[in-house]
């Protein structure tokens, strides 16, 4: 049997996710963020610098609901150090540095390559892998070309395999999201203050490094909201990357989410802003709304 492992060694991971967790934190007061979700940071990252064991035994005993079961950490941070351990690296402080690459993201899953990433990040919008598995499942994947039922399936088992440990032992049965309007006014108003807010300094499509990316963090209903203007290819080349808002959402209690804000251009919601995906929930939501003025 070998030398015993150092105590300072065994938590060295844990200060490594603790100083990630502290620059979420710091990074989030940057962007006047609320102080309720910048505390939640900060504690967090000071329970697990503070921890007496690897903060890793508690996600291989327990899988997110054992990170999930811990003082001061809920599923949101919860994922965020599940994202950690499994990568050493986290989306969201990605996004928040301005240095997010969602095709990187998608193209760790075996079956997905760099063409393969850029058509479902182009087409469908798809920044993270846990709305690739909601893509998987309620159609959108298969609306792409290429991909066949035997495609789709063989996905589904990649990611249910890769995102085992992240979920919770048992998958919470009233997953929710935001409201449409407050999803609605939220983008409102983002592009309203567009040039109040506190910009970021993109990684990607910024050839003179400068930070022009608006971004804004607020919250409504218990909901905490991270809005900014697309920054992916299509956006792009579409002329659209002061068109598309992306909307991340998280609650304490529900894991992290996102949709995207377009203008709908022909048809009956011409001019209108709409969910990507949700444009039926869009149109009823908007002849209630005409239905009141009358």
């Amino acid at each position: 049997m070998g030398p015993q492992q150092p105590v300072n060694d065994a938590l060295s991971e844990n200060r490594f996710v603790a100083d990630k967790l502290d620059e979420v934190a710091r990074l989030l007061e940057q962007q006047n963020a609320s102080l309720f979700r910048i505390r939640a940071y900060r504690d967090a990252a000071s329970y697990v610098r503070g921890l007496s064991h690897p903060v890793r035994l508690d996600y291989q005993r327990g899988g997110k609901r054992g990170l999930d079961d811990l003082p001061t950490i809920g599923q949101s941070i919860a994922a965020t150090i599940a994202e950690i351990l499994d990568t050493g690296a986290s989306g969201l402080l990605d996004r928040l540095r301005g240095a997010a690459d969602p095709e990187q993201v998608l193209r760790t899953v075996p079956m997905i390559g760099p063409a393969l990433a850029h058509q479902i990040h182009d087409d469908l919008g798809i920044e993270t892998l846990e709305a690739l598995e909601a893509a998987a499942y309620d159609g959108r994947l298969a609306s792409l070309k290429g991909f066949g039922p035997r495609r789709v399936e063989s996905l589904r088992h990649s990611l249910a395999d890769m995102l085992a440990r992240r979920r919770p032992r048992q998958a919470p049965i009233d997953r929710q999201q935001p409201s449409l309007a407050d999803i609605l006014s939220i983008d409102q108003t983002y592009r309203s203050n567009v040039d109040k807010l506190p910009e970021i300094k993109p990684r990607r499509f910024n050839p003179t490094g400068e930070a022009r990316l608006p971004i804004l963090h607020t919250e409504r209903d218990g909901w905490q909201f991270t809005a900014l203007f697309s920054n992916s290819p299509a956006a792009h080349r579409f002329g659209k990357n002061r068109d598309w808002v992306v909307i991340y959402f998280e609650r304490p209690d529900q894991p992290e989410g996102q949709v995207t804000v377009v203008t709908e251009h022909g048809g009956a919601l011409d001019g209108k802003r709409v969910i990507r995906g949700q444009e039926k929930a869009c149109q009823a939501y908007y002849e209630a709304q005409e239905q009141r003025s009358v």
